[in-house]
């Protein structure tokens, strides 16, 4: 190699060198943070609000000045409502943007999709919608209701509140109905409902035929015994169920239907006549009296520059994981995901009722119940709550296999499925 040429190949070797370190630094000043949220199909509605809240949420804490000093980016990926694609988008985000968390998924099928990338990566998912239970896995922080922060309770307002004695259990047709649902039939049986006085419907995602299952929940509940519909149906499907009791004039002082997917974003712009006096259970309300929930909303509104924008129980969830995360990296001084996993358990952060929740070694939160029914405008007015906070069950007590398990998350035990019986890891629930 000539003086020359050799001079030119250090020159070059040395701009690439500068290039890579360049690049290297580049990619270190900022800390990524994934969205993995449906912006498309179905789903779409209900999850660009999580997005646009986590948008938010990030946007607030790098006015803070970040965390350990370098600013947060937001990297946002939509897996357009399909199960699979949930999947493959988890994977872009952990393995190709290099995010250190990731907030979302919303269906339980979307999050069954998403768990072993996850496992399989070692990254941490915070997942904020209401669950079915029967599950503890270590690389994610379950945010939203356990069947005991939510459908447990609203069973017990119906019994104690309402004297119900029959039960249209309803679901649509996928993994967090049929579970639930699972629960609660085993738990009104423990109460001494009869098998005859439950009636099960599940309806597949699309359905139409409201008019025949409406029809058949008259029929049950024309006995003359007080009945009531705890509803597990898919949030988009409530609006031409909700429709068909109002045409066939069942009102909710004779049948009342709680919801469990019936929140706020769905009531935005409907007309809520047919659904006055039904009931959610839920953990949040926009009306939820507290300073802490005024700010929020004034934050929420003028972010999207929308003064009628609303909030909801599953923003909350993401608020208080969001910050959750940002005070155990802060706690681990890294964001590592082991380090956070370990550091996590125990914080305690404002919700926006008023109180603080808390991550238990189960990765599930403490969380007040709400029991809210619906008025003209599209909000809630809380009826009944819990006195304190409820802390979320991982397993079912009402399921035999499930009643004798635990999760911890701590060393030494270190396990999600835990059976209390045989003193063994590998305990296995019904889902």
């Amino acid at each position: 190699m000539t003086g020359k040429l050799k001079t030119l190949a250090l020159a070059s070797l040395a701009s690439t060198l500068i290039a890579t370190a360049s690049f290297t630094a580049s990619a270190q000043e900022t800390i990524k943070v994934g969205i993995l949220h449906s912006l498309s199909g179905t789903m779409a509605i209900s999850e660009t609000t999580l997005k646009d809240a986590m948008l938010m949420l990030i946007d607030e804490q790098n006015k803070k000045g970040g965390l350990l000093g370098k600013q947060l980016e937001a990297v946002v990926v939509d897996p357009a409502s399909d199960w699979p694609l949930f999947a493959e988008k988890a994977r872009e985000l952990i393995e190709g943007e290099k995010v250190v968390s990731v907030f979302g998924a919303w269906t339980s099928v979307s999050r069954k999709s998403v768990l072993p990338v996850f496992e399989e990566l070692n990254s941490l998912l915070f997942y904020p919608v209401q669950y079915e239970g029967e599950e503890s896995q270590r690389n994610v922080f379950y945010t939203g209701a356990a069947p005991n922060q939510q459908a447990i309770p609203a069973v017990d307002y119906l019994l104690e509140n309402e004297a119900v004695e029959r039960w249209v259990l309803a679901g649509t047709d996928y993994v967090y109905p049929r579970t639930t649902n699972k629960i609660l039939e085993a738990y009104l049986k423990s109460k001494g409902v009869a098998e005859e006085d439950i009636m099960i419907n599940y309806t597949p995602f699309g359905h139409s035929d409201w008019q025949t299952i409406v029809a058949d929940i008259k029929a049950f509940g024309s006995t003359g015994k007080k009945t009531a519909v705890v509803s597990t149906i898919n949030g988009d499907a409530n609006v031409p169920f909700y429709k068909e009791l109002g045409n066939q004039g069942v009102k909710a002082e004779d049948i009342p239907v709680v919801a469990f997917s019936v929140g706020e974003e769905e009531l935005a712009g409907l007309d809520t006549t047919p659904l006055v006096g039904h009931l959610a259970a839920w953990n949040y309300f926009q009306s939820a009296d507290t300073d802490a929930n005024a700010e929020f909303i004034e934050k929420w509104q003028a972010f999207t520059g929308d003064e009628n924008r609303v909030t909801n129980d599953p923003m909350e969830a993401h608020y208080i994981g969001f910050n959750m995360w940002v005070k155990a990296v802060e706690k681990a001084g890294t964001t590592d995901a082991d380090a956070v996993i370990d550091a996590i358990i125990g914080v305690s952060v404002p919700n926006l009722t008023g109180g603080y929740a808390a991550m238990m070694p189960n990765h599930h939160i403490t969380k007040p119940v709400l029991i809210g029914e619906i008025q003209e405008d599209g909000q809630f007015e809380t009826v009944w709550e819990t006195s304190g906070l409820v802390a979320g069950d991982a397993w079912s007590d009402f399921l035999p296999d499930s009643k004798d398990l635990i999760a911890d998350w701590r060393a030494p035990m270190s396990c999600g499925n835990f059976n209390t019986a045989t003193g063994q890891c590998g305990g296995k629930g019904v889902n």
